[in-house]
């Protein structure tokens, strides 16, 4: 389940060097000088007559996100989480070579588009934008949908939203881009504590989404939790406890395992007790009974004998 874990689409961070130059920086990030636009867009380098990289400068790299898709998931819904609005589901789905009206494949791994932010300056217009970011002026009526601008002729200073999914990283991009992670879970220890305070009050909405049988809606809301950061390990046995029975009831046996098993490993005490879980959970949750499973009760010695004395 930690698979469910959603990466954003985001940038890392890339520090200037002596000799650095935009192309090359490009070059050995993405393999194409050419990304050297991004790179220029991503940082504000175009505003107010343009700015010089300098060493000790630090610039954004833009990088792919990628998803698991869980039970329930749509391309509206994961558009609207992910890239900001419903109507990007069009984009989303043909990014990931398939159509918005096809529901996404449970338990695949979809990439998220970088939402590039672009400054319009004075003579720009989307069929330009289209062109310099896309390579292909056909693309203007994407963008146009995209944005919502309902073929409004762009203004100076607006901001126009360019989806980017040709961004794979060279290895040495790939290194860096590890680098930085590593370096953000240092910064992210507030952020933690945040997280898991908001989903300990938020906790209650998710068994009650579980107890009214509203089961997408808890795996969304458990798929959520999860993907907020270091939650303690209570939290992470109650959000995979609740991703069990919702995943069971739906039918999604393989994911109500892993579900079980996660759930097991974070909660020592945990036991599978047929007086509590239901014939069906269990049944789930079979590849860990050996060491978790408690035997179904038997009737008491006195209630036995009561039941031979019966006539």
């Amino acid at each position: 389940m930690a698979a469910l874990v959603t990466q954003p689409a985001a940038a890392f961070t890339y520090l200037v060097r002596p000799q650095d130059t935009l192309a090359s920086v490009a070059e050995r990030m993405y393999g194409r000088i050419q990304h050297e636009k991004i790179l220029v867009a991503a940082n504000g380098l175009d505003l107010e007559g343009g700015t010089r990289i300098v060493p000790g400068m630090r610039l954004e790299v833009p990088a792919l996100g990628h998803r698991r898709v869980v039970a329930g998931d749509t391309w509206p819904a994961l558009a609207e989480d992910l890239l900001g609005a419903k109507h990007r589901d069009v984009v989303f789905s043909a990014a990931n070579d398939t159509s918005p009206w096809l529901a996404p494949k449970d338990g695949s791994e979809i990439i998220v588009p970088f939402n590039l932010r672009v400054v319009v300056k004075d003579g720009d217009d989307i069929v330009k934008i289209a062109y310099e970011f896309t390579g292909d002026r056909n693309k203007a009526w994407v963008l146009d949908h995209y944005n919502g601008l309902g073929g409004r002729k762009l203004q100076r200073g607006d901001v126009v939203l360019v989806p980017l999914t040709d961004l794979a990283l060279t290895k040495e991009g790939r290194e860096y881009a590890g680098v930085a992670a590593e370096a953000r879970l240092g910064e992210s220890e507030g952020q933690s504590r945040d997280a898991q305070l908001q989903v300990e009050s938020e906790l209650p909405s998710l068994l009650g989404d579980v107890r009214g049988g509203r089961y997408v809606d808890a795996i969304r809301r458990g798929g959520a939790f999860l993907a907020m950061g270091k939650l303690s390990r209570p939290q992470v046995a109650t959000i995979q406890r609740q991703l069990l029975e919702a995943y069971a009831a739906l039918g999604a046996v393989g994911l109500a395992t892993a579900a079980c098993k996660a759930w097991l490993e974070n909660d020592p005490l945990a036991r599978l007790d047929p007086v509590e879980l239901s014939p069906k959970l269990i049944a789930a949750c079979r590849p860990a009974e050996n060491t978790h499973v408690l035997p179904a009760p038997t009737p008491s010695a006195s209630a036995s004998a009561d039941a031979g004395a019966s006539p």
